[in-house]
């Protein structure tokens, strides 16, 4: 693979979500996107690569596939990873972790199948191969860079995660509140609520403030992943002029809309007072600390409601819950008509709770373990 040569990339995202991340990915231009499962994969290069981690708010990571072959046993597989290019990718100087699956194919040792390979990045390449457990908290500027080797009907095709930390790792939320929701998943949802950062945002119990500071961003033109560190800056083919240019092609826009959010617990206002301080959208965020009861609607056009209420299933007693969703389903019902509401929660029955005349739900996805569904409504009338 030479570096004008175009390859396939994978565009990671929840199952369920691959339909609204194929939009966004056609809607920044990348060149026909395709739906798989558990993703999204278009050809291109790699400023394409750079570009996907860059602008991309629903993906996950990025995956480069580098390169394939057919291996019908593991001596065949020694041989051929011993010709591969690595060098054209990787770097003698930085670590790389190998990981290996296997399926439906006559090498079913995903184990000895990572040996193979393991062995031939050292004694080709010279570069230091990882072993030992994956240091999952590691710094954003210090994630490990990643080769996964998949064998699936005798076909074995080398990828590089060119993320590193997932891409919901922003780079400026410090502070969380309990059970927070990922930036990618609610970057997701205001989408498939139809918000595109033309009207205003508001979220009644705004923890951290995620939704609101998406919606800012996106209404502000500002890129998703600029403030942070990735996997390919350490590849043998990054070219930094080419990426500090990429970084400055998109200046930020000026908006006239405005972002509410609000929460009954100060600690949580506070955290996503200075999230969106880090962010750089505090301008145009008014965060407040009350109750649902007492939201009022905003002046100007209506927008969307956008909440990720508690769900009773690791936090509070989800009895307490009902009458929750029952205050939040009759304040928006009451002062916010013509304004269209979306609620992530992983209990139907508490949707219910809040009478809001629901569309057909959108498909259940995950979200730190737990199964969420987004539910929406047209205009309330």
């Amino acid at each position: 693979m030479t570096d004008s040569t175009p390859f396939e990339i994978f565009l990671a995202v929840p199952p369920g979500l691959e339909p609204a991340l194929a939009e966004e990915v056609a809607q920044l231009g990348f060149p026909a996107p395709v739906i798989v499962a558990g993703g999204v994969t278009f050809q291109g290069g790699w400023p394409d690569v750079w570009r996907a981690n860059l602008c991309l708010r629903g993906a996950t990571r990025v995956l480069a596939r580098i390169g394939s072959f057919r291996a019908m046993h593991l001596a065949q597989l020694d041989k051929r990873a011993r010709k591969f290019d690595w060098a054209a990718v990787l770097r003698p100087d930085v670590p790389v972790r190998v990981e290996a699956t296997c399926k439906a194919s006559k090498i079913y040792h995903a184990g000895a199948a990572r040996q193979r390979i393991e062995k031939a990045l050292r004694e080709t390449l010279g570069v230091e191969v990882l072993t030992g457990p994956a240091a999952e908290d590691a710094p954003e500027d210090m994630s490990e860079l990643r080769l996964k080797v998949r064998i699936e009907d005798d076909l074995c095709t080398f990828s590089i995660d060119t993320t590193g930390m997932s891409l919901h790792k922003r780079g400026h939320k410090q502070a969380m509140a309990k059970a927070p929701l990922r930036e990618t998943l609610a970057a997701l949802f205001l989408r498939q609520c139809g918000y595109d950062g033309t009207e205003p945002v508001v979220d009644p119990m705004c923890g951290s403030g995620t939704f609101v500071i998406e919606a800012a961003e996106m209404a502000l033109d500002l890129l998703p992943g600029r403030a942070r560190s990735y996997a390919f800056e350490r590849l043998a083919n990054f070219d930094v002029p080419s990426w500090d240019t990429l970084k400055k092609a998109a200046p930020a826009r000026e908006t006239p809309l405005r972002f509410y959010g609000s929460d009954r617990d100060a600690g949580a206002i506070r955290a996503a007072t200075a999230n969106a301080e880090r962010a750089g959208v505090s301008g145009v965020i008014t965060f407040q600390c009350h109750a649902v009861s007492d939201l009022q609607r905003p002046d100007g056009p209506p927008g969307l409601v956008m909440v990720n209420p508690p769900y009773g299933a690791r936090i509070g007693d989800r009895k307490l819950l009902f009458a929750l969703y029952g205050a939040l389903g009759k304040t928006l019902a009451e002062r916010f008509r013509g304004w269209r509401v979306g609620i992530v929660t992983s209990d139907p029955s508490l949707a219910k709770a809040t009478a809001l005349p629901f569309l057909p739900p959108a498909p259940p996805v995950s979200n730190g373990g737990l199964k969420v569904t987004l539910y929406r409504t047209a205009p309330l009338p």
